[in-house]
């Protein structure tokens, strides 16, 4: 379907699950422990945070609290990106 053709989530984001499993620049952890907003990984890792899920998953992966761990050289048909404007933090602009 095109760009925006769904109502954007709580943040302002469209067309967030179901295409492809997008792979971030967070590295895969564990989160702190108790309730948290927006919660951050850790500093350095082996792996990336990879969410949501894509055409190839089960209905029940295409959500944003899905998450699992990928590699950085990782490269398929079910994994892709999203471009950001908001900067990301210092600590993530680490190379691979």
């Amino acid at each position: 379907s095109p760009v925006g053709n769904y109502q954007a989530n709580p943040w302002g984001f469209y067309d967030m699950h179901g295409n492809v499993l997008e792979w971030c620049a967070d590295w895969y952890g564990d989160y702190p422990s108790g309730a948290v907003r927006d919660p951050v990984g850790p500093a350095d890792g082996s792996a990336r945070v990879g969410r949501g899920g894509s055409w190839f998953n089960a209905a029940s992966s295409a959500r944003c609290a899905s998450r699992g761990s990928i590699a950085p050289g990782s490269s398929n048909g079910t994994l892709g990106f999203r471009l950001s404007l908001r900067s990301m933090p210092a600590t993530l602009r680490t190379s691979q």
